[in-house]
């Protein structure tokens, strides 16, 4: 895009910049919460692009008074200073006309949300309990060195170690637009801890991360929902406790079940089941929006099919492949505890390439 055509887009963001901040200032909105928080994001966002425009704009000028005084002064110095900033300029312009193009594709308005977690054993038998397990704690160690809290909501342990299943809320900033990148099926190839004669075996583990839903996103009428209460249950499917702590709920139109059962409290495991609830109902239309883009991101294609194999991890090799993006690396090691950093900027790079190309700008 030409220089006057990225100016002249300047001055209509600037614009609607300033619609926005009118509007999330009027009474009538502040009492519409779910127009407000979404008025609040895109108010965010512009004052990002803003930031951004301007530092191009500041680039540009540089650029013009380097050649004004090259053209117009004699004092070598001055020219010397002039020349400097224009190599400068020249530089950083084509970067900054790059950030921008990136930005002005709007941005998925769940990236900012929390995330919940789901990680069920897939094929494998007990290994691939064991291997979902991995990811567990992989995904924990991650975690805490993004400094995001992570509360599980129902587990269902696995005979021999891991997990059948686990499902957890990860809070923090900017969790969903992070961790939507590993949803999708996880392959292991390693000598599983179960087998006695040393064979490598592949087994498997899905991953989902689904943006959890805030309470405006999705009404929930009681009447559709059935309640039941029962013993929580560890390990063996021994009682955790004698009380009838542990909730499902059944929405009924949809045939959607969650269970919380990891606090002893009633109350507490019923907030979480409802929270996930309204997650999962939220979600059947949110795949909607992520079906449209990974038809043409080959980066999102792990959320718009599930059933997808993005990632292996051989143990004898010591190598984790990421099959979307074709990116093999040897720190297994590293990643497996939590190293995920490296990976996931990769796939969003590919993802940022992706959205130039279909950037009508």
């Amino acid at each position: 895009m030409a220089q006057y055509a990225l100016l002249e887009k300047f001055e209509l963001i600037k614009h609607r910049f300033e619609e926005v901040g009118q509007q999330i200032t009027d009474p009538n909105v502040m009492t519409d919460m779910k127009r407000y928080i979404k008025l609040s994001q895109e108010y965010k966002y512009l004052d990002e692009l803003i930031i951004t425009f301007q530092e191009y704009k500041n680039l540009v000028n540089n650029l013009e008074s380097g050649k004004e005084i090259l053209s117009e002064e004699s004092d070598e110095e001055l020219r010397e200073m002039a020349r400097e900033e224009m190599e400068n300029a020249e530089k950083l312009i084509p970067e900054k006309e790059k950030q921008i193009k990136i930005m002005l594709v709007p941005p998925d308005p769940e990236d900012d949300k929390n995330a919940i977690l789901e990680i069920r054993a897939g094929t494998g038998g007990d290994e691939a309990s064991i291997f979902a397990g991995d990811l567990y704690r992989m995904y924990t160690k991650f975690c805490e060195k993004k400094k995001w809290k992570m509360e599980v909501s129902n587990v269902n342990d696995g005979t021999a170690g891991g997990y059948k299943e686990i499902v957890a809320k990860i809070s923090g900033a900017g969790v969903y637009g992070i961790m939507k990148y590993e949803s999708g099926v996880h392959r292991v190839q390693r000598v599983p801890q179960t087998e006695t004669q040393g064979r490598v075996h592949t087994s498997a583990a899905t991953v989902a991360v689904l943006p959890e839903a805030d309470e405006f996103d999705v009404e929930l009428k009681n009447e559709d929902i059935r309640r039941d209460e029962y013993c929580s249950s560890g390990p063996g499917g021994q009682s955790v406790n004698t009380t009838y702590s542990a909730i499902r709920l059944t929405h009924i139109p949809t045939g959607i079940v969650v269970t919380c059962q990891d606090q002893k409290s009633k109350l507490k495991n019923l907030d979480k089941a409802m929270a996930e609830l309204r997650t999962r109902l939220y979600n059947m239309e949110y795949q909607k929006y992520i079906d449209e883009i990974s038809s043409k991101r080959k980066t999102m294609v792990s959320t718009g099919d599930r059933s997808a194999k993005i990632r292996t991890y051989n143990w004898p090799q010591g190598r984790v492949t990421d099959h979307r993006i074709n990116l093999t690396m040897y720190n297994l090691q590293a990643i497996i505890n939590g190293d995920l950093e490296e990976v996931i900027d990769k796939l969003m790079v590919e993802e940022n390439s992706e959205k130039l190309k279909l950037a009508e700008i």
